[in-house]
């Protein structure tokens, strides 16, 4: 059972990402999830393990690192000529 609210609060964060930078994450639900939890591998990893975690997954962190995500995807699509 563990696994899925931490399968759900990687949707959410990894959603909360793209509407706060206003781009969409790509394949939908399934990007939202991978988006979420290599966002809060990547938050934890920079040292940004900070507020309320739910599901083993760092809130504040996670989104920040989803954040930081999704830009570095959204750059890349843009130089491969890919939807913005």
């Amino acid at each position: 059972m563990g696994w899925i609210i931490t399968l759900i609060v990687g949707g959410i964060i990894g959603w909360l990402a793209g509407v706060i930078l206003g781009k969409n994450v790509p394949f939908g639900i399934v990007g939202n999830i991978i988006a979420g939890l290599v966002g809060a591998s990547i938050g934890n990893s920079l040292g940004l393990d900070i507020g309320p975690s739910v599901g083993g997954v760092s809130i504040i962190g996670g989104l920040l690192g989803a954040i930081i995500l999704i830009l570095i995807v959204s750059v890349i699509m843009k130089a491969i000529g890919g939807k913005k």
